[in-house]
């Protein structure tokens, strides 16, 4: 027997009758906040917090939930800020990574990954040099002569040797086919968007499937996998993304989650650093610091903009969360002015998402430092959303000790 749950991020816990093995699994897993209801025997009370996607709930008798998280950023939005981070000098925009009618984030995803795979394969596999080390009756390339050594004790054959082979079975297109796998794997992919990865599974047979657990090749943009780029991009998000696979007690646990706290960090931290081009500040982020002097507690600001000589101008954290009903959380006020204080800056700026307060400005006893709380509108278009982040950016610039 299947069930499926449906959930809006940061909404008000809602109660569901769950078996107490499953509900315990999806508590342990924090996938979403799961208690028993009080008032209901045999349901659970279950809220989602910042991870969007879906996942399964299996157990060994056969019972499953698929649990759906849906984002309150539209979808064609969260692609917007998901291809700035990846990629701000692209074209991503609304509408330009195809999602056809899907209004969930799997789906979605899902259909847009495979529509970039078919348009970078329209043309046949990328193919290019790829160096094999084998051992060989015969003499191709060049001997490994160390190896020839240390394995075969001086005997002719066979022969340790090294070659570069022009083949498909390179980086890209393993990762295309690494990020089909794990699509296929997961719940909630509509019928048609599973059959089309099929096929592209198909396109992709002779290239080495990645394992299961081991690293995912790198590969580095160039003239030569220009098409491949979107699908490239997209696919590491589907590999990087957060996955919730593991088992929990009998329970199997296998799904995929956007964190949108990650998210709006590299949104917002990406477009401050594009937004400093060309002012003479460098943008850093999650550059690692110190709070005290003997270097034992480590702290990391989303985002830090030097000067030309190295030094500390600017600082700022992103923050995606749930907002307090009566203003911005205090406790991002006492980390914000650890920075201030730990940098030597007067000033700190936070940058929410859209909140329930103006920007505010609150000066610090004794201390003369300034913090800064911004909050940026997502159901804005995309370019009034990069011009509030710009504004924020020429303040920080406005407010910096030397600028």
């Amino acid at each position: 027997m299947s069930q499926t749950i449906e959930l809006v991020e940061h909404a008000p816990a809602t109660s569901h009758t769950l078996p107490d093995a499953m509900g315990r699994a999806l508590a342990a897993s924090r996938i979403v906040d799961a208690a028993p209801d009080p008032h209901t025997p045999g349901h659970w009370l279950l809220r989602a917090g910042s991870k969007v996607g879906a996942v399964a709930v299996t157990a060994p008798g056969g019972g499953s939930i698929v649990l759906r998280v849906t984002p309150k950023v539209p979808i064609p939005r969260l692609f917007f800020l998901l291809g700035y981070s990846l990629n701000p000098a692209g074209t991503w925009r609304d509408g330009q990574v195809e999602v056809a009618e899907h209004r969930d984030l799997l789906p979605a995803l899902a259909h847009a990954v495979e529509r970039q795979i078919d348009r970078a394969l329209r043309r046949g596999l990328l193919q290019g040099y790829r160096t094999t080390e084998e051992s060989s009756l015969v003499v191709r390339g060049r001997i490994r002569e160390a190896e020839q050594i240390r394995r075969r004790f001086g005997a002719a054959l066979p022969v340790e040797v090294a070659y570069d082979e022009f083949t498909t079975d390179i980086a890209e297109n393993r990762i295309l086919r690494a990020a089909v796998e794990r699509l296929l794997r997961l719940p909630a992919v509509p019928h048609e968007v599973r059959r089309r990865l099929h096929h592209q599974r198909r396109r992709l047979a002779d290239v080495t499937p990645v394992v299961r657990g081991h690293l995912v090749p790198a590969w580095f943009p160039n003239r030569l996998n220009a098409r491949y780029h979107p699908a490239l991009r997209l696919a590491r998000v589907v590999l990087d993304g957060s996955s919730a696979e593991h088992t929990a007690g009998s329970l199997h646990v296998d799904g995929f989650l956007f964190d949108m706290n990650r998210l709006f960090e590299d949104f917002v931290t990406v477009a401050m650093r594009e937004a400093l081009s060309g002012s003479g500040l460098t943008g850093r982020l999650q550059d690692p610091h110190h709070l005290d002097e003997a270097a034992e507690i480590r702290m990391r600001p989303d985002f830090v903009a030097y000067g030309p000589d190295g030094l500390p101008m600017a600082v700022a954290d992103a923050k995606y969360k749930a907002q307090k009903r009566d203003g911005y959380p205090d406790a991002d006020l006492y980390q914000m002015l650890a920075y201030c204080t730990a940098l030597g800056l007067p000033e700190g700026h936070l940058v929410y998402a859209k909140g329930n307060a103006p920007h505010t400005a609150h000066r610090v006893r004794h201390a003369g430092t300034v913090i800064h709380q911004h909050a940026l509108d997502l159901d804005q278009d995309p370019t009034g959303l990069l011009a509030d982040v710009a504004a924020v950016t020429r303040q920080m610039r406005s407010t910096s000790p030397t600028l």
